[in-house]
């Protein structure tokens, strides 16, 4: 039975990979998850390379995914020894356990490893991260290639997909201030409508990831660095518009057309995903779906929540 282990099971892509791999009843998978355990999953801390170690001899699996990282720009900025623990340092365990045992590592990484100044990036444009979150990611893309032969790097851009808490997506995250800016008491919204972003969908993110996994049970195994992205280019502020509609609010928002974070950010990373769609690898969701389907597996009804 072909074995698969997903590492950072209860996060926001970790669970939708999880839901996805369970559609194959011929395939046995375990997740770890550390922060929030769950009946299905087992506790790891990855920061514990022995704990690692252990968990890969014990368990034997045929492939990883690695979903587990610190993804929040801002912290990895104030944080890189956290930053780095998660994203390089726990990596190259995971990849060297893996490889000690001959099992293929897939390995989560971001569009943030480019400046964003000459889209659309294909796997073999040079790197060129503006912030920590960048820097950790493509140091952790290194520990990978460093630590096994037999392994992949999949670069995203900014995900949504069903939460647990309006935070854990940067696109849920929006929807508290979207909600505070409503009636003659609320107070506008500033979003950003200057850095382009293209919102993936976890479920088609998990689907991709699937097909990739029965290319190695086929004896494919895909290696080295592959992109996967939605197709539809927008705005903080646009992708904003488009949650008030889905949400039926009279939202007041303010478009910025400069940049206000104080991590620096890039202006367009659009990943070019011709390597996995000329492999027959991919399927994309429609945004205006995509968020609806979010909403309505959220309890937001009758009460907007930031918890």
């Amino acid at each position: 039975m072909f074995k698969v282990a997903v590492i950072g099971a209860s996060g926001l892509l970790g669970r939708a990979v999880m839901n996805e791999l369970a559609k194959q009843p011929a395939w046995q998978v375990v997740g770890t998850a550390f922060t929030r355990p769950a009946p299905n999953t087992v506790a790891l801390d990855v920061r514990d390379s022995r704990a690692v170690e252990k968990f890969v001899e014990r368990e034997a699996p045929d492939a990883l995914v690695v979903a587990a990282a610190e993804r929040r720009p801002d912290v990895c900025e104030r944080h890189p020894e956290l930053a780095r623990a998660l994203n390089v340092d726990a990596v190259r365990a995971i990849a060297a356990a893996a490889h000690r045992r001959g099992a293929w590592t897939l390995s989560i990484s971001t569009d943030y490893v480019f400046d964003g100044s000459r889209p659309p990036y294909r796997p073999d444009a040079e790197p060129a991260p503006l912030n920590a979150y960048g820097r950790s990611k493509l140091e952790g893309e290194r520990a990978l290639t460093g630590a096994t032969d037999f392994g992949c790097v999949l670069r995203l851009p900014l995900l949504y997909g069903p939460i647990v808490d309006w935070a854990e997506s940067a696109v849920t995250s929006l929807v508290p201030a979207i909600a505070a800016s409503v009636g003659a008491q609320g107070k506008a919204a500033h979003m950003d409508a200057w850095a382009i972003r293209y919102p993936t969908f976890t479920p088609d993110v998990a689907f991709v990831i699937r097909q990739m996994l029965e290319r190695h049970v086929e004896g494919n195994a895909i290696r080295g660095i592959v992109h996967w992205s939605g197709d539809e280019p927008m705005t903080k502020y646009e992708i904003a518009m488009r949650l008030a509609e889905a949400l039926n609010l009279d939202a007041r928002l303010t478009p910025q057309h400069a940049p206000t974070d104080a991590t620096p950010r890039p202006h367009n990373c659009h990943l070019a995903s011709e390597r996995l769609e000329q492999l027959g690898i991919g399927r994309r969701t429609a945004f205006d779906t995509g968020i609806r389907e979010v909403l309505a597996g959220f309890p937001w009804r009758g009460e907007m929540r930031a918890d």
